[in-house]
C-alpha cells in the first residue's frame, strides 16, 4: 500500500510541475520580493477589451514552457493599463484620474501606462532587478516568439547590442526550444 501511495504522489507532483501556472502579482509585491530575492520583473500591460491580450493569456501564458520559464526567472506582474490601481514607483504616485467604473470597454489611460510609454496593447515590459525599465515588447507573441525576449532579457544579452543590426543578428541565430 505504501508503494502505491508513493507512486501516486510522484505521478501527481510530476503532473503539477508540467501544469505550472504563472503566479501573477502586483508591481508593489514584485518590488518587495526583489528586496529578498532579486529577479527581473516581467509585466503584462493589458486592457479588459483587448482581443490580442486575451489571446496572449490563453495561448502564450498558458503554454507550459512559457509559464515555467517566467515563474522560475521573473516576478510576473499583471497591470491593467486602464485600471484604477495606485502605483508607487520610485517614490512617485501614479493613478488613473480619468477612470470611470461605470464605463464599459475603453477607459481612461493610467498614468503609469503613460510613464512606461505604452502605445499599444498588449505590451510586455521588462524591469531590471533594481526596478528600472529595460524594454517594452508590443503585441501578441506566440510562445516561441516570446521565448526570444524572455531568454535575451534573463541572460542580459540585450546589454551588448549597440545597433539594430546586433538584435537582428541575435534574432536570426536564436534557436527556440519552447513547444508551440
Amino acid at each position: 500500500m505504501k508503494k502505491q501511495t508513493l507512486l501516486l504522489i510522484a505521478i501527481l507532483s510530476t503532473s503539477f510541475s508540467f501544469a505550472q501556472q504563472i503566479q501573477w502579482m502586483t508591481l508593489a509585491e514584485a518590488i518587495e520580493a526583489q528586496k529578498v530575492n532579486p529577479k527581473k520583473i516581467f509585466m503584462d500591460v493589458y486592457t479588459d477589451w483587448c482581443g490580442p491580450c486575451k489571446l496572449l493569456d490563453k495561448n502564450t501564458f498558458q503554454n507550459p514552457d512559457v509559464s515555467k520559464y517566467i515563474s522560475e526567472h521573473f516576478y510576473a506582474v499583471k497591470f491593467n493599463a486602464e485600471g484604477q490601481e495606485e502605483i508607487i514607483f520610485f517614490d512617485q504616485v501614479y493613478t488613473n484620474p480619468k477612470y470611470d467604473p461605470n464605463r464599459k470597454g475603453r477607459n481612461g489611460t493610467h498614468q503609469f501606462t503613460q510613464y512606461l510609454g505604452v502605445k499599444g496593447y498588449p505590451t510586455m515590459v521588462f524591469f531590471s532587478e533594481n526596478g528600472d525599465p529595460i524594454m517594452p515588447v508590443v503585441g501578441y507573441l506566440k510562445p516561441q516568439q516570446l521565448e526570444l525576449y524572455l531568454k535575451m532579457i534573463k541572460q542580459g544579452d540585450y546589454q551588448v547590442f549597440s545597433k539594430p543590426e546586433d538584435f537582428e543578428k541575435y534574432q536570426k541565430s536564436f534557436i527556440p526550444r519552447f513547444r508551440g
